[in-house]
């Protein structure tokens, strides 16, 4: 252990193998460089994650929660660390709900007979919020690449464009995803997601932003059942099938999008910083 570090405690979390590393700095406040979260959530040399959670101390919540991508970037919103944060701190409350603050606004979480049930507030559907770089119909934007056209494109808090196809497994998505992820239209980058519709249920792939595919992404589950939804593909409600599992996501009629779904500890451990 280098001069100045010493053992900070973490816990590894994963919703529907979508996985976080969380840190609790409310005590013991602290930061990380990108350069930190890059090396912490490295697979082979670090400890491993998808996403890097810190919990810190909120003047308008339970919990704040900082967010930051394997690859350092701080982002506003992650359902599936939302679900597990909840659980966190619902049990450490022993309340029947509680609130946690993000960048991207306040979220509520309580418990439910599949899990834990987040509302992640309302899905953005303007050009302006999502954000794109040119005002356009969200619905259907008028783009296109390879495989991949007019995605109905939502912000949950982080931007998301949904690509509803006949197939999303037959769908190259480790080629197809960065090229989207970083497209000019996309200035703040995007999620780019692939959708298959059958009955109330969505099969769906995800690349993230800053992370690459992953087993599951919450947002964009959300996204998918509002694109979805919009375009008279399904109802208010429907289960998102992802590589990990399933999730139940629900727009409700104030415009918030719901999720249920599954929240586990894998392990505890201590790592020097």
């Amino acid at each position: 252990m280098e001069k100045g570090q010493h053992m900070r405690p973490f816990l590894k979390m994963h919703g529907l193998g979508n996985d976080f590393i969380i840190f609790d700095a409310r005590e013991d406040d602290f930061a990380l460089a990108d350069d930190e979260v890059r090396a912490l959530s490295d697979r082979r040399r670090g400890i491993g994650c998808d996403q890097l959670i810190i919990l810190r101390v909120s003047g308008k919540a339970d919990v704040f929660m900082e967010i930051r991508n394997a690859d350092g970037g701080r982002v506003g919103a992650c359902g599936n660390a939302t679900r597990c944060v909840g659980q966190l701190v619902l049990d450490e409350t022993g309340k029947d709900k509680i609130s946690i603050e993000t960048d991207a606004g306040l979220l509520s979480a309580e418990r439910a007979d599949a899990g834990i049930s987040v509302n992640m507030g309302p899905a953005r559907l303007l050009w302006n919020e999502i954000p794109l770089a040119r005002e356009t119909d969200t619905m259907k934007v008028d783009f296109a690449m390879g495989p991949l056209f007019s995605p109905t494109c939502v912000n949950m808090g982080n931007p998301h464009a949904v690509f509803f196809v006949d197939d999303a497994d037959a769908v190259d998505l480790a080629y197809w995803g960065p090229q989207v992820e970083k497209n000019a239209l996309f200035p703040e980058r995007v999620n780019a997601s692939v959708g298959t519709v059958k009955g109330d249920t969505i099969r769906l792939r995800v690349w993230e932003r800053g992370a690459g595919i992953t087993d599951a992404c919450g947002t964009a589950a959300c996204a998918s059942v509002v694109a979805a939804s919009r375009l008279g593909l399904v109802d208010r409600k429907a289960t998102v099938m992802l590589d990990g599992g399933p999730l139940e996501i629900e727009w409700l009629q104030d415009g918030t999008v719901q999720m249920t779904g599954a929240a586990t500890l894998a392990f505890k451990g201590e790592v020097a910083l």
